[in-house]
């Protein structure tokens, strides 16, 4: 199969999108011009400079150098992970608990992964930095949706969730409507990904094996693993961040404490 090139033409055209996005926005008065612009531009800047990274990666092939990568990448997605919230804890719970979440729910299934692949050798980066970048990511965006969705509705919901509690409601029963609710919103993005896959949509992964030349039918197996995993990944990090957040929003009196919350930076100016 022929390889296909993207030429720096080509991606200036398809870029040209995102500033009609932006027209859009400006045109329509929805106030995220700026963002786009700034988003898009990030992307490529990322991009760029992972490719040539990535590059010296794979030429190395040190597990140390594997686990510097990896590093990276966890420490990027916290931080993204915190920023992503409009209400967050203040201190350093508010990046150690999407820290915490995305390592639980990120290392063990990559690890699964390399268990089940037997990738030559274990730590391959050609395997192993794809994989771990596809599971993180779509962990880190439920972890982040959940997150936010929680300390949202804890601050909007005081009143009430008080209120429960003074008639001798534990915490854990006075907040678990909400937590349900969080934990909905950030797994509902996967299962709508789960079923448009095939039908809809081509997802990602599959859609660049094909195009690499890869038979479409083992090209959908990959992806059905792939999809299991990040499955596994965003229930185990939504529900263990959902559930850390319950219990630091809350303090063995069983009381409600908003004080541990602070605006983040975004929403503050």
């Amino acid at each position: 199969m022929h390889e296909q090139t993207v030429s720096a033409a080509s991606l200036a055209i398809v870029g040209m999108l995102v500033l009609l996005n932006g027209a859009l926005s400006l045109w329509l008065g929805l106030g995220i011009a700026r963002s786009l612009v700034i988003a898009g531009a990030r992307m490529v800047v990322q991009l760029l400079l992972v490719g040539l990274v990535l590059g010296t990666v794979f030429e190395l092939g040190s597990p140390w150098l594997v686990a510097a990568v990896l590093g990276a990448m966890l420490a990027s997605a916290a931080w993204e992970t915190r920023s992503r919230q409009q209400l967050r804890f203040a201190g350093h719970w508010g990046y150690s608990l999407g820290a915490g979440t995305i390592v639980i729910a990120t290392v063990p299934v990559t690890g699964l992964a390399v268990a089940l692949l037997h990738p030559d050798p274990w730590f391959a980066p050609q395997f192993s930095v794809p994989m771990f970048g596809i599971i993180l990511g779509n962990a880190m965006s439920g972890i982040s949706v959940s997150l936010d969705a929680f300390n949202t509705a804890i601050a909007r919901e005081r009143r009430s969730i008080e209120a429960r509690l003074a008639l001798g409601a534990s915490r854990h029963e006075a907040l678990a409507g909400i937590r349900r609710a969080a934990l909905k919103s950030g797994i509902i993005p996967l299962v709508n990904q789960m079923s448009a896959a095939g039908i809809i949509t081509l997802p990602g992964m599959m859609t660049g094996q094909i195009l690499a030349g890869m038979p479409p039918s083992d090209a959908a197996k990959y992806q059905i693993f792939v999809l299991f995993l990040i499955a596994g990944a965003t229930g185990l990090g939504a529900t263990a961040a959902v559930l850390g957040a319950s219990w630091r929003a809350t303090d063995a009196r069983h009381r409600l404490r908003l004080d541990r919350l602070q605006a983040s930076w975004r929403e503050a100016r």
